[in-house]
């Protein structure tokens, strides 16, 4: 019997997309012959993943879970919307963003990390559900956010289940008032971020690249006026302050009132709660975004596979 080595699973493991445990599994049933245990993993379905890895997979869910002073959202991708309402595909992304709660937000460190009630990992589970539905299917990103003291509030647009849907938002509060009326509070800004999509957090968090850049555009354009540069310098000024409107939360007026900036409702609604309010962040991911998707002519594939 060839020795099981460390190296051995992982080459099985690249060859077939398989699970670590199920692979280390293969080789002991194989006595350590690779090929064998490449078929062993074919007759259990347990390689059918790595047929799927190159497929594109840009539907899915994003899952949300919070509690007290932390919460998460992660996204879950697969093939095809029809997964995203499979009751294996939901119990997955629901029990992920569980096990994302006890993480610190690091992506890879859910993959590997226990799965609910399996002898898995997360990422070796994720490998046995592509086998059992058929899609290929990937864990593609993960944010935790956490406060001292205050609360993590969560949203899910178009949700399809509790704490699944198409856009999850967190958004963290820091303060020492009333916690029921500080979660409505976060649980209305999280809609708020879902509708408006900041983003960034405040103007101070704006990426120096991004004003300088903008900083840029708008300058060129306020040159073509022709106007003095002293009211040039003003005008880009006044643009930027609109531009931190557009980008940041603190600046956005409120959706729900459509009357007070963000920053001005936390200062209200402090003075309310007997205690001021800190907006410490934000997070919001919306279902495939970034995902250069396959644009597919179902006309022509059907012409192709009729020989025309």
């Amino acid at each position: 019997m060839a020795e099981i080595t460390a190296s051995l699973v992982k080459e099985l493991r690249e060859k077939t997309g398989a699970g670590m445990m199920d692979c280390k599994k293969a080789l002991n049933e194989a006595a350590g012959d690779l090929e064998a245990a490449i078929d062993w993993l074919r007759k259990k379905g347990l390689a059918a993943a790595a047929k799927k890895a190159g497929r594109v997979a840009a539907e899915g869910l994003v899952g949300v879970a919070a509690e007290g002073t932390k919460g998460v959202v992660v996204e879950v991708n697969a093939e095809t919307d029809f997964v995203a309402r499979n009751d294996q595909f939901q119990g997955f992304v629901s029990a992920v963003a569980q096990v994302a709660l006890t993480q610190d937000g690091d992506i890879d460190a859910v993959r590997v990390a226990a799965f609910p009630g399996s002898d898995k990992n997360v990422g070796d589970q994720l490998t046995a559900l592509i086998a059992t539905i058929g899609e290929n299917m990937s864990l593609r990103r993960s944010v935790r956010l956490e406060v001292t003291d205050g609360v993590v509030a969560s949203y899910v647009h178009t949700a399809v289940a509790p704490g699944l849907g198409k856009i999850g938002c967190l958004v963290a509060l820091e303060s020492t008032g009333d916690k029921t009326r500080l979660l409505e509070l976060g649980r209305q800004l999280a809609m708020h971020v879902a509708a408006a999509n900041p983003q960034f957090l405040d103007p101070t968090s704006v990426d120096t690249s991004a004003l300088d850049r903008e900083r840029s555009v708008l300058t060129e354009q306020a040159q073509a006026s022709g106007k003095p540069a002293n009211v040039i310098e003003k005008m880009v000024e006044g643009r930027i302050r609109k531009y931190y409107e557009e980008v940041c939360l603190t600046e956005q007026i409120f959706v729900i009132d459509q009357e007070n900036k963000i920053s001005k409702l936390l200062e209200v609604k402090g003075k309310e709660f007997g205690a001021p309010i800190r907006l410490a962040g934000f997070a919001r991911f919306a279902l495939g975004e970034g995902i250069e998707k396959e644009q597919t002519d179902f006309a022509a594939e059907v012409a192709a596979q009729l020989g025309r």
